[in-house]
C-alpha cells in the first residue's frame, strides 16, 4: 500500500509539473517572440550594449530556454563549475566512476567541455540545450557509465586565461538544469569564482557548492564554511530542493590512489544527490521544471533592461523625426508662400504671357465685354495671336521643379545639420552624403506629375465651359490656353496685391485676372484657381512627405519601439498562480 500511495504521489507531481510548464512555456514562446521583434528593430547605429543586450536575450532564449520548454522530458543537464585548479575535472570522474576528464595543474586544464551521457541524450542534447556551442568543443567521454536522462558536463575553467573557454563555460551556465560549483578553501572568495555564483544566482540556477581542499581540522573547516556562507549571504542562490544551498566540504588530501578521483566516501553527499536524479525521473522533471521556471525569472533583468533600450531608442527617434517633420513643415509652407506671391518666376516667361493678354483682341474682348461682340466671335479668333501654350508650361513647371527642389534642399541641409550633432545619426550622414540635400531623383518625380497637374486644370476648364452659351467664346480661344491662364493665375493672381505694387508679377497677373474673370466670372475663376492651387500643394506635399521618409526610415519607428517595449515589461510580471 505505501509502494502505491509513492506511485500516486509520484504521478501527481509529474502531472503537476507538466502543468506549470504548460504555462511556463507559454511565457517563453511569448519572449522568445519579443527577442525576435526586438531583434529586427536593432540598428546599425545603436549602442553596442543595447545591440549586445539584444542579442544576448534572443540567443539565450532561442538556444537554451525553448528547447528546454518544448522538451521537458529531455536528459536532465548538471554542468560542473568553477575558477582554475579547483578540482572539477577530479570531481567529474568521481561521478562517473571513471576516468573520463584529465586532470592535471596546467592552465587551462580543461581545454573543452567534457560531456557523459548515453548516445540517445548525446544526440538530444546537441539537437536542444547544447545546439548553441561548436560540437567541435564538446568532448564524448565514454557512455559506458552515463545514466540514462541525465548527463553531466565538465565546463572548461570560468576564469580560464583563453576566452573561448570562458564563453563556453558561460553558455554551459545558460543551457543547466544543475549547476555544481566546485571551488577550494583558499579560492572561493576570489573575485573570479564570486563573479561565477552572481551569474549563476541570476540565472535562477539551481546550484551545489562543493569546497574542495580543505582543512583536516574540524574547526577550521566551521571557520572556511562559516566565512563562505557570509560571502553567498546576499547572493540569489537557489538550492536543488529550493531550500538553503547545500555545501559539500572535501577535505585536502582525499584522493584515491590514481589521483583522478576523490575518495568515495569524501565525495558521498555530491554522489548521494546526483545518484537520486540519476535513479528518479519525476525528481529529475521536476528539478527540470525548476531550472526553466529559474532561466524565465532569471530573464527579467536582462527583460527590463532591453525595455529600458528600447524605450530610449524610442525617444531619441522620436527627437529626430521631430527634428525631421519641422524642417520639412518649415520649408515646405516657405515654398507655398513663395509660389503664392509668383515672385519666384522668371521674368522673361511672364513676359511670353503678359504679350499674348496683352494683344489688341483679347485686351478688346474683356475691355468691352464679351457679350457685345457675339456677332464677330470666328473673324475676331481667326485675328487673335497663338497662346504661348507649350513654352509657358513647360518653362512655369520648370521654374516650380527648380524652387521646390531648393527648398527640399534646404530642408535637408537643417535635417543634417542637427542630426550631425548626434553619434549615431552623424554615422549615417558620414555613409550617405545625399542625405544633405534633396534626392536626386526629386524632380524627375516631380515633372511628370506637373504636366498631370496642368491636365487637370485644363479638364476643369473644359469641364466649367460645357453647355455655357457665355462661356462659348472662352472656350473657343483654346482648352489649353485657358488652362495656362489659369496655372499662372495659381501663381500670378492679384488678390491682395496692392496699387503699390508694381512689376512684372503684378502686371501679368492682372491682365491674367481680367481675361479669366471676363469668361468666367470672378466666383468662378476664383474657385478654379484655388482648386488648381489646392491640388498643387497636395502634390508638392506628398514629395515632401516622400523626401521627408528618407529621414525617417533610418529610425525604427518609435510607435512600434514603445509598444515593445510596454510588452517586454509585461513579460518580467509574475505567471498567475
Amino acid at each position: 500500500m505505501v509502494t502505491h500511495d509513492n506511485r500516486r504521489e509520484a504521478t501527481g507531481l509529474y502531472l503537476a509539473t507538466v502543468e506549470v510548464v504548460t504555462s511556463l512555456a507559454e511565457r517563453a514562446e511569448v519572449i522568445a517572440a519579443l527577442a525576435d521583434r526586438r531583434a529586427a528593430l536593432v540598428r546599425e547605429d545603436d549602442a553596442p550594449g543595447a545591440k549586445e543586450r539584444a542579442r544576448q536575450l534572443r540567443d539565450h532564449v532561442r538556444a537554451y530556454v525553448i528547447p528546454r520548454a518544448r522538451a521537458l522530458e529531455s536528459p536532465l543537464l548538471v554542468v560542473l563549475l568553477g575558477p582554475t585548479g579547483a578540482g572539477k575535472s577530479t570531481l567529474m570522474n568521481t561521478l562517473a566512476r571513471a576516468t573520463v576528464s584529465r586532470t592535471g595543474v596546467l592552465r587551462p586544464t580543461t581545454r573543452e567541455a567534457v560531456l557523459l551521457a548515453t548516445d540517445a541524450d548525446a544526440a538530444i542534447l546537441r539537437r536542444g540545450a547544447l545546439a548553441g556551442i561548436d560540437a567541435g568543443q564538446i568532448v564524448r567521454a565514454p557512455a559506458a557509465t552515463a545514466a540514462t536522462g541525465m548527463a553531466i558536463v565538465d565546463a572548461p575553467d570560468l576564469d580560464s586565461v583563453e576566452r573561448a573557454n570562458r564563453v563556453i563555460a558561460d553558455a554551459l551556465v545558460e543551457a543547466a538544469d544543475l549547476g555544481i560549483f566546485v571551488t577550494s578553501a583558499v579560492r572561493y572568495a576570489d573575485k573570479a569564482p564570486f563573479d561565477v555564483v552572481q551569474r549563476i544566482a541570476a540565472r535562477g540556477l539551481p546550484v551545489l557548492i562543493v569546497v574542495n581542499r580543505m582543512p583536516a581540522d574540524g574547526s577550521d573547516q566551521r571557520v572556511v564554511l562559516d566565512d563562505l556562507r557570509r560571502v553567498l549571504k546576499d547572493t540569489a542562490l537557489r538550492g536543488i530542493d529550493d531550500a538553503q544551498v547545500q555545501i559539500a566540504a572535501i577535505a585536502e588530501g582525499r584522493v584515491d590512489p590514481s589521483g583522478e578521483h576523490l575518495e568515495a566516501d569524501a565525495a558521498a553527499p555530491v554522489l548521494q544527490r546526483v545518484d537520486e536524479l540519476a535513479r528518479d525521473r519525476e525528481r529529475r522533471l521536476a528539478l527540470a521544471r525548476r531550472a526553466l521556471e529559474g532561466a524565465l525569472a532569471g530573464l527579467d533583468p536582462l527583460l527590463s533592461a532591453v525595455a529600458a533600450d528600447v524605450e530610449r531608442a524610442a525617444a531619441e527617434g522620436e527627437a529626430l523625426r521631430a527634428i525631421t517633420a519641422k524642417s520639412y513643415d518649415a520649408e515646405l509652407s516657405a515654398l507655398f508662400e513663395e509660389l503664392r506671391g509668383g515672385t519666384f518666376l522668371r521674368t522673361e516667361v511672364l513676359r511670353h504671357w503678359e504679350s499674348y493678354v496683352k494683344a489688341d483682341q483679347i485686351t478688346r474682348f474683356f475691355s468691352r465685354g464679351l457679350g457685345r461682340i457675339r456677332g464677330t466671335i470666328i473673324t475676331a479668333i481667326r485675328g487673335m495671336p497663338e497662346a504661348p501654350v507649350g513654352v509657358v508650361e513647360k518653362e512655369v513647371t520648370s521654374d516650380v521643379v527648380a524652387v521646390a527642389v531648393a527648398r527640399a534642399t534646404e530642408a535637408a541641409r537643417r535635417v543634417a545639420s542637427e542630426w550631425s550633432s548626434r553619434a549615431g545619426p552623424a554615422d549615417q550622414l558620414a555613409r550617405d552624403p545625399s542625405l544633405w540635400s534633396a534626392s536626386p531623383e526629386l524632380a524627375v518625380r516631380i515633372r511628370p506629375r506637373l504636366h498631370d497637374w496642368v491636365a487637370s486644370i485644363a479638364t476643369d476648364v473644359q469641364a466649367r465651359g460645357a453647355g455655357k452659351r457665355d462661356l462659348a467664346f472662352g472656350v473657343s480661344l483654346g482648352v489649353n490656353a485657358l488652362a495656362i491662364a489659369a496655372m499662372v493665375g495659381v501663381f500670378a493672381h492679384t488678390a491682395g496685391v496692392t496699387g503699390t505694387e508694381l512689376g512684372i508679377v503684378a502686371a501679368t497677373g492682372f491682365l491674367n485676372q481680367k481675361l479669366l474673370q471676363a469668361i468666367f466670372g470672378e466666383a468662378a475663376m476664383r474657385e478654379m484657381i484655388a482648386g488648381a492651387r489646392e491640388r498643387l500643394e497636395a502634390l508638392l506635399g506628398d514629395e515632401f512627405l516622400k523626401e521627408r521618409g528618407r529621414y525617417d526610415r533610418l529610425v525604427a519607428d518609435p510607435a512600434a519601439l514603445r509598444a515593445l517595449a510596454g510588452e517586454l515589461r509585461a513579460a518580467t510580471a509574475p505567471l498567475s498562480p
